[in-house]
């Protein structure tokens, strides 16, 4: 599938055949994408001064997640792996192309698809506005609303930090995420963006690109910070417990992106080497590589809030399919669920299904209940190292041992819940 991306007045070559993706404004026809007006309109309402390639790199995701949206995996030879072309404007068309291929790497090890970019000018850059806004935060937290980026700003504040919290506005989360930067440290100073990408027709459900457009949000906001523009580095805090981070694919049915991927060190990594490239002063960190779930939970510096907020939060995978509740059995809810438990703190979270380990016509079903207990099974049997395979395996992973102990103690909060339900 081939897309050619750019904002409205650029006319990149193009055939019939292409879907043409409108940048940072409205379709215009039904017959074409857009992505990424409402995120422009917020942040040059802001009067944020972004660096050029954090532009760039806004172009690049808004491209990536329309792409993504436009892709029926049921439509590809196997039924997952799609084949995309993006031809995308951008303001440094010499620089991207040189970084084609690393990030034709990093995308497709985040999606499993496979990926080619090619690069154009005429990309959106705004005129510095007069006079800009520059905050006088001291890094950016990703706030997406779930419980560990909640956990995450909190320490944060409590350890003397000033974050600038950004939020890629969701369905269900907007309200939330608003709330939570409220009442943290008295009140963080919140930045919240949308994409707003769109494709024609039916759209792809499965949505594995969308850490990157998370990420270049975060990108933007870290370069339009005082300390930025002053010359420093500014740390970008994307707040992942490691068990989910690595989400070791469970039993050999779960491979490649039926396990997400969206904070995995090999990822963020490869993420991390092209902002260097880019001369973006931009680092990214996750606090919490590893730690599991149950020990951010326990090890939060203001319980008393966490304890308020918890349950308010999202994890579940199926959150917008089961109207905005968490269906209680999916993988992200088992690990929210776990870790609940190893907390101490009574789980008051409202979940459609609860009962795990009923063997009934409406439970005995549930693909990700097997999943996990297989994996109970298979890493105690196999040895945790063999039954993790490749999961490991990268050259931006310096501490596997303390990602293995870690993944060790995740599996048994995984355990103890799965006992505690009487799933067999």
């Amino acid at each position: 599938m081939r897309l050619v991306c750019a904002p409205e007045d650029i006319d990149l070559p193009a055939t019939a055949d292409d879907l043409r993706v409108v940048l940072f404004g409205q379709p215009g026809s039904g017959d074409r994408g857009s992505a990424g007006d409402a995120a422009k309109h917020e942040f040059l309402r802001r009067r944020l001064e972004a660096a050029p390639r954090a532009w760039d790199l806004l172009s690049i995701a808004l491209s990536v997640v329309t792409a993504d949206y436009a892709g029926l995996r049921e439509r590809s030879p196997d039924g997952w792996t799609r084949e995309f072309d993006l031809q995308i404007a951008v303001s440094d068309p010499a620089f991207w192309n040189a970084q084609a291929g690393h990030l034709a790497k990093a995308v497709g090890f985040l999606t499993t698809d496979i990926w080619r970019f090619g690069f154009h000018g005429g990309g959106m850059q705004p005129a510095p506005p007069k006079p800009a806004e520059r905050p006088d935060a001291d890094c950016v937290v990703l706030l997406s609303g779930g419980l560990d980026s909640l956990v995450g700003a909190i320490d944060l504040a409590a350890a003397g930090r000033r974050p600038l919290a950004v939020s890629q506005t969701v369905r269900g989360d907007a309200a939330k995420q608003v709330d939570f930067a409220a009442h943290i440290a008295g009140g963080l100073d919140h930045l919240q963006l949308n994409h707003n990408a769109h494709a024609p027709g039916v759209e792809e459900a499965s949505q594995r690109a969308r850490s990157l457009i998370f990420i270049a949000f975060g990108v933007m906001a870290a370069t339009s910070l005082a300390a930025y523009h002053e010359g420093g580095t500014v740390d970008l805090f994307l707040c992942e417990n490691g068990f989910i981070a690595i989400n070791p694919p469970l039993t050999g049915a779960r491979i490649g992106s039926l396990s997400t991927r969206t904070a995995h060190p090999h990822y963020l990594g490869s993420v991390q080497r092209m902002l260097d490239a880019a001369g973006l002063r931009v680092k990214i960190r996750n606090p919490y590589a590893t730690s599991t779930k149950g020990e951010m939970l326990r090890s939060c510096a203001d319980q008393t809030l966490l304890r308020v907020q918890a349950a308010r939060s999202t994890s579940c995978g199926r959150f917008q399919r089961f109207n905005y509740r968490h269906c209680g059995r999916c993988v992200p809810c088992h690990v929210r669920r776990a870790a609940f438990r190893a907390w101490g703190v009574p789980d008051t979270t409202n979940y459609v299904y609860t009962e795990l380990g009923r063997d009934d016509a409406e439970h005995a079903g549930f693909d990700d209940v097997r999943s996990v207990a297989m994996a109970i099974r298979n890493a105690a049997g196999d040895g945790l190292s063999d039954w993790l395979g490749p999961s490991l395996s990268s050259p931006f992973i310096a501490d596997r041992a303390g990602l293995e102990a870690m993944i060790s103690r995740g599996m048994a909060e995984l355990q103890a819940l799965h006992a505690a339900l009487g799933v067999k």
